[in-house]
């Protein structure tokens, strides 16, 4: 009984001594250094779908602000849009946090790059293939950036859009889309993406697929942003919200015809 009085009084002493005065070292009780290592297992705040497509003078990018806590649409004003240097968009699908730390990882790597003031830099294929291994390379340690990510650009007049995801799968395209754009926007791009677009067609596409997303994502928010690349540089627009209507049937009751007991 002693023995195990006595133990205890050490150990309330060492968290005394702890939260006053913070230990280090292998020996202290209360340390970083005797803690599993550990990675995300889940993500927590995630945004959902981002869309993306080219047009006749750059690219155009477009994603909601929600961002959702589990099934919680818990954030209405998260920006997953980014300008990353002099010819590059980013787009973010996913967690909010990984993305916070992906853009912080671009913004380093950007000012190296402008450090060597050589009269290049950085174009937007040159990002995506950083990208792609940075991603990759946080797979192989089992320890991913829950991200799908969008990225649009132009340089010397070449437009270039990619997607890679948090694996490293990779590709370039007209047009992406992640989340549950990649299931309900890329079939309304097959038939109505052209080449030739001009920004306003472009917009009115890209407004037409948000929509559609809205109504079917639970975790879309009717708060949107689009941006648009082009040489001349980047631009992203203020929030706004899209028309809706709600009157149609089968938003009335959606359960008609439905099979089974409920």
């Amino acid at each position: 009984m002693l023995a195990a009085a006595q133990k205890d009084e050490k150990k309330d002493q060492a968290l005394k001594n702890h939260v006053g005065h913070p230990q280090t070292g292998r020996d202290c009780p209360f340390t970083l250094l005797n803690s599993p290592i550990s990675h995300t297992q889940y993500p927590y705040v995630t945004g959902t779908s981002v869309l993306g497509i080219k047009y006749k003078d750059g690219v155009l990018l477009a994603s909601d602000m929600g961002g959702s806590y589990g099934s919680t649409l818990r954030y209405k004003s998260v920006q997953r849009l980014k300008p990353i240097g002099k010819h590059t968009l980013l787009g973010a699908g996913g967690e909010i946090s990984d993305f916070q730390e992906i853009v912080r990882y671009l913004d380093e790597l950007i000012l190296y790059d402008n450090m060597w003031d050589d009269g290049n830099s950085l174009g937007p294929k040159e990002v995506h293939n950083y990208l792609n291994r940075l991603m990759y390379n946080r797979r192989n340690k089992f320890n991913p950036l829950w991200n799908t990510l969008v990225l649009g650009g132009v340089k010397n007049g070449q437009k270039y859009l990619g997607t890679v995801n948090m694996i490293g799968v990779h590709y370039e395209e007209n047009h992406v889309a992640t989340g549950f754009g990649n299931h309900l926007a890329r079939p309304i791009f097959r038939d109505e993406w052209h080449e030739d677009m001009t920004f306003e067609e472009g917009v009115k596409l890209l407004e037409k697929c948000m929509l559609v997303l809205l109504y079917r994502d639970r975790s879309a928010v009717n708060k949107l942003q689009i941006a648009k690349i082009t040489e001349e540089g980047a631009t992203i627009s203020e929030p706004y919200a899209i028309k809706t209507h709600w009157e149609l049937e089968a938003f009335k009751n959606p359960a008609t015809g439905a099979v089974g007991s409920w």
